[in-house]
């Protein structure tokens, strides 16, 4: 069962990275950039076929992949070359990957829907002695907005919560039709320790929708994840939450795995697929964001140059740049070695 695991894990993990490289690979294509080489996997090669101009290959470390374009990290003399283009153009290249990778999460979130539907953002009730109780929510009511965050899942209710931990919040709701507004204070929970406004969710049940129901609650999906990765992001920087607490692909592999045997052993194989599409979504969706994050060595840091000399009209020194990506690999290195660490730490804890 481990291995079955460890290859699904493998198979999400392929389709995410494959479908971000293929972002730029079309984007290269579409801007007249010669692509030397289109590749799955690291290091040497194992085999692989020429077409055309490009060699289509797998590399023997079957984790990640690459579109490498002529004149990316180099000087080229080749009017195809990547540094030959307009500067909007290799915008456009750069910014496909992180952006194919929020259509795999749409294209995976509208078939999720279309299975199993969405959970409404419907009240099943209210705590006692809480906010939500004090300001006359009831059972029933659906949950439009809270501030300016509008809520279209029940979980989104939830998260919000968690991310805004104390705070007072203005809360939009309906019932019968006609849209209420209240103020919500929350109050400690001595017991967890967390800030609670009251709220008693419908959780995991689920409403089926039409096919332009689930188009726009596909949309909202991924806005979902890419808020909830931005917030973790945020909680990180501002030591909310710990390093320790970070997955890498150690911890992620491991995580598929008990999520696909729990889903077989409660639900059978139909649920258990519908659970790895979930998680599809959740990575896809994550790596779009972390790609875009303006660090070195990284799709956004890439961008980053490119807005800057899309403003001076002139390229930056490609050798000042190399220099920069060169420091930024060695220190997301050095952050995937801790990472991963962690993760092969709690495996004995």
């Amino acid at each position: 069962m481990k291995i079955v695991s460890f290859l699904i894990a493998f198979v999400i993990f392929s389709i995410v990275i494959l479908f971000h490289e293929l972002g730029h690979f079309l984007l290269a294509k579409a801007n007249g950039i010669r692509v030397n080489e289109f590749c799955f996997g690291l290091g040497p090669t194992i085999c692989g076929i020429q077409k055309g101009e490009t060699k289509y290959c797998i590399k023997a470390f079957p984790f990640g992949g690459a579109c490498m374009m002529e004149g990316e990290d180099e000087d080229s003399t080749d009017n195809r070359a990547f540094g030959k283009k307009p500067v909007w153009g290799r915008m456009s290249v750069v910014f496909a990957g992180p952006f194919f990778n929020f259509i795999l999460a749409f294209i995976f979130a509208f078939i999720l829907m279309s299975c199993v539907g969405y959970d409404k953002p419907v009240l099943s009730g209210v705590m006692e002695g809480y906010a939500a109780e004090k300001a006359g929510l009831q059972e029933g009511d659906e949950i439009i907005r809270m501030n300016h965050f509008s809520v279209h899942f029940s979980r989104e209710i939830t998260v919000y919560g968690t991310f805004h931990s104390g705070e007072t919040i203005k809360v939009t709701y309906a019932r019968d039709g006609q849209k209420h507004t209240t103020t919500l204070v929350p109050k400690l929970d001595k017991e967890t320790g967390r800030y609670l406004y009251g709220f008693q969710t419908m959780g995991n049940v689920r409403v089926k929708g039409n096919v332009l129901t689930n188009l726009k609650n596909s949309f909202y999906e991924v806005r979902y994840w890419i808020y909830t990765t931005i917030q973790s992001l945020k909680m990180l920087v501002t030591r909310q939450v710990s390093p320790n607490e970070l997955s890498g692909p150690v911890g992620i592999v491991k995580s598929i795995g008990d999520t696909y045997q729990q889903s077989v052993k409660n639900d059978g194989y139909y649920y258990a697929l519908l659970n790895m599409l979930n998680w599809t979504i959740l990575l896809s969706a994550n790596l779009g964001v972390m790609n875009l994050l303006p660090l070195p060595a990284l799709d956004g840091g890439r961008l980053l140059f490119l807005i800057i000399e899309a403003i001076r009209r002139k390229r930056i020194d490609p050798n000042k740049e190399g220099m920069v990506n060169l420091v930024g690999i060695v220190l997301l290195f050095g952050l995937m070695f801790i990472v991963m660490f962690n993760d092969i730490r709690k495996l004995f804890i």
